[in-house]
């Protein structure tokens, strides 16, 4: 039996690879200002290669949420890794109600563990970043402010855990995420879950991983209820 050998890299792929670490050292994170690269002309200088192929690369890497081309600020380093799967999940999954439960039942495997290791985890920085969105998230004034608050929460917590893969799963159900907290918080308001990120921020502050899980699962598990989806 013969064993074909790896193909080549085309001369995209090669710019491709050359452009993403690249950007790995000057990525933004968070809610950071996004960072410019050169402009396309120059790059094909830098890297001997033509602007057709620096243009090809470009495109790829802007598909995989790397990188952000706008008509007159160039090209933009961004942090949306997770934009290529958000768009997808209204269609294929298109009822809402089955939508909201996966999205439980993907939460209630993550977001526990993101929970455990931030308590194993956390720096003085990110639990002072946990207090300082809790207290926002206590001034919100109105229910959307409430759950752009609440999002950020549970983002900062899969930060805080290490794990660079659980934030960006959590990131690519962004938007049925928001959809959720309009069901929940929309219905009941965001008393709960302020009490519940309280417990979740003692249990980390606490270094208690095993209470950490606890709030974790408490916390979904009536936000479920509070989504109607136990009927």
């Amino acid at each position: 039996m013969s064993v074909s050998s790896p193909q080549p890299q085309s001369l995209v792929e090669r710019v491709s690879d050359q452009l993403a670490d690249l950007i790995r050292g000057h990525a933004p994170t968070g809610d950071h200002a996004a960072v410019s690269l050169p402009p396309e002309r120059r790059l094909a200088e830098e890297l001997g290669v033509s602007r057709s192929v620096v243009r090809e690369a470009v495109k790829r890497l802007e598909l995989q949420g790397l990188l952000e081309v706008r008509r007159g600020s160039g090209i933009r380093i961004v942090d949306q890794l997770h934009r290529p799967l958000n768009g997808s999940l209204s269609l294929l999954i298109p009822d809402a109600d089955e939508r909201l439960r996966q999205l439980h039942e993907t939460r209630l495997a993550l977001e526990p563990e993101a929970a455990r290791l931030a308590a194993l985890r956390a720096t003085p920085a990110q639990i002072a970043l946990l207090d300082e969105i809790q207290a926002r998230l206590e001034r919100a004034k109105d229910t959307a402010e409430a759950i752009a608050i609440d999002l950020e929460f549970h983002h900062a917590l899969a930060e805080t855990s290490g794990n660079l893969m659980f934030r960006l799963i959590l990131d690519s159900m962004g938007e049925i995420s928001r959809e959720s907290r309009q069901r929940s918080i929309g219905r009941v308001g965001k008393e709960s879950a302020i009490e519940h990120h309280r417990v979740i921020i003692q249990a980390v502050k606490a270094s208690d991983p095993a209470a950490a899980v606890e709030a974790m699962q408490f916390h979904l598990g009536e936000a479920r209820r509070d989504m109607g989806l136990d009927r």
